[in-house]
């Protein structure tokens, strides 16, 4: 699904990396312009961004809105808090999984599975996609620290490689 979107601009690699960071930061167009939520952005704060010209990124938007199958999609993001950051200062934990395969189906149900079964409650669980993150990861984040024992539990589940609490 994604490389199609991003096919679409192969031929234009500087609108291509507009379309890259408006995905990757859930941006949105509304009214022609492009918007984080409910706030607009600045066309100059999005070229600098994608280390562009300022007319590329209006030149995308206007690309984007001339195609009804990229309008609906770029119309539609929405940025998400991430949480993983700042959970130590809430008082949270984090777990961060290295899978084997990103690809690979259940890799995000036995993470959850065996938090469950820990007692900790998930207040988030973000998954990096594949087809934009070279080492895409998956992020968890609980209500309370992660307990170290925790470690080789997680290590065992099938398709996870690496395990890091923080």
């Amino acid at each position: 699904m994604w490389q199609v979107l991003i096919d679409h601009f192969r031929r234009y690699p500087a609108q291509e990396r507009v379309v890259r960071l408006m995905i990757e930061h859930g941006l949105h167009i509304r009214a022609g312009k492009i918007h984080a939520g409910s706030v607009e952005v600045a066309d100059t704060a999005v070229a600098r961004a994608a280390n562009v010209d300022r007319r590329i990124v209006r030149s995308t938007v206007e690309t984007i809105l001339q195609d009804p199958s990229l309008e609906r999609v770029f119309t539609r993001f929405l940025p998400t808090l991430d949480l993983k950051d700042v959970a130590p200062e809430i008082g949270c934990g984090v777990i961060e999984i290295i899978p084997t395969n990103a690809s690979q189906p259940g890799i995000l149900s036995g993470v959850s599975a065996v938090i469950a079964r820990n007692g900790l409650s998930i207040r988030q669980a973000i998954v990096e996609d594949p087809d934009f993150t070279e080492t895409p990861r998956l992020f968890v984040v609980t209500e309370n620290r992660v307990p170290g024992e925790l470690i080789p539990v997680l290590q065992d589940v099938a398709g996870v490689r690496g395990v890091t609490v923080y």
